[in-house]
């Protein structure tokens, strides 16, 4: 059976330090605004989070499908749509309508506005608590911030409505740190797995799900007769 080529490990390294970012970009705004408040540097930075942690999460899908199944396919399925929609929202809140006065932005976030918005965050708790809990049953990465991505990442989307308190701005802090800790496990294990081997001018690298076995030819070539079942 044909399968589809491996990842490159290039891209795996590429989720993790995208991963890193993203965690970095939720985890310090949060603790910086549990002492300041919401300002518009830290308002900037959680809105472009989002954009790195899609890297992320497609690379730690590739890293467990074969042991995730179907079910983690799914929920991969809805976290990737969840993170499209509440990414979105996210740069809208804090780029675009940040500036703007509590009168205007009640008149704007209201209706279908506001029913988006909220759909938006609930597809993305789904989608990261089921995402979280495949990671979870696998075992392939750390239980602690698989257990972090599962509940803080959606509680996260969730406490958006609310006002900023000391409470969401941890939320904020757990949520980037198990974000940050699943890519540095990430960035290990594609380290230890990666064996690297040269042939001179090329360098190739075997991943663990790469077949290490030739497809064997027919034990009689036609017009030869020969043996070639380990050519």
């Amino acid at each position: 059976m044909l399968l589809p080529p491996a990842p490159s490990p290039w891209f795996f390294r590429f989720g993790a330090v995208c991963g890193m970012l993203s965690g970095l970009l939720i985890a310090l705004p949060g603790a910086i605004e549990a002492f300041t408040g919401e300002t518009t540097a830290t308002s900037f930075v959680l809105g472009v989070s989002p954009a790195f942690a899609t890297p992320l999460l497609v690379a730690l899908h590739l890293r467990q499908h074969r042991d995730a199944g179907r079910a983690g396919a799914i929920a991969y399925a809805v976290n990737l749509i969840g993170l499209g929609l509440f990414g979105g929202a996210a740069f809208t809140l804090n780029m675009a309508l940040f500036g703007l006065d509590d009168a205007t932005l009640d008149e704007v976030l209201t209706g279908t506005t506001r029913v988006a918005l909220l759909g938006s965050a609930l597809v993305f708790a789904v989608g990261t608590v089921l995402f979280g809990l495949s990671m979870v049953r696998t075992g392939l990465f750390p239980k602690a911030p698989s257990w972090g991505y599962a509940v803080m990442l959606g509680a996260l989307a969730l406490l958006g409505p609310l006002p900023d308190s000391v409470f969401t701005s941890l939320v904020h802090v757990v949520a980037g740190a198990s974000v940050a800790w699943l890519s540095l496990s990430l960035w290990g294990w594609i380290r230890s797995v990666g064996t690297v081997v040269h042939d001179g001018s090329a360098t190739s690298v075997s991943m663990p799900w790469r077949s290490t076995h030739r497809r064997k030819m027919p034990r009689a070539v036609a017009g030869t007769g020969r043996d070639s079942s380990h050519v």
